[in-house]
């Protein structure tokens, strides 16, 4: 029994990758902004802004993740080497399941050079 069908794999599973690494960004950059734009007026301090983007942080790779695994899946489990490029509905699930590996691994490593200055920033910079 499948936890997911397959069905599940279209071709909206290309862009979840991109799009999960995109809203991520923007909410560490956003919310970052405005934490220090009206640091004093809030009651809760960077360290929990900082715990709180990490939590975001790690369910982004985790999404990234779990697409990366439907990719995977619908390419075969990596049992046929690209390229693919016949004129059939195979080859073009086996392209995009490829492709779409690719770009989640590409988008995983954004999501984590988005995060490091989570690690370093200690406060804000006036």
């Amino acid at each position: 029994m499948r936890l997911i069908p397959k069905e599940v794999e279209t071709l909206w599973t290309l862009f979840t990758g991109p799009v999960v690494w995109a809203l991520h960004f923007l909410t560490c950059y956003v919310a970052a902004a405005v934490y220090c734009a009206k640091a004093s007026q809030l009651t809760f301090s960077f360290d929990m802004l900082r715990f709180t983007l990490g939590v975001v942080t790690v369910l982004a790779l985790l999404t990234i993740l779990g697409a990366a695994w439907l990719a995977w899946r619908q390419w075969g489990f990596g049992s046929r080497d690209p390229p693919h490029d016949e004129p059939t509905r195979q080859d073009r699930l086996l392209f995009q399941g490829f492709a779409t590996l690719l770009l989640s691994g590409l988008s995983f490593v954004a999501v984590i050079f988005v995060s490091v200055p989570l690690l370093f920033i200690e406060v804000c910079a006036r």
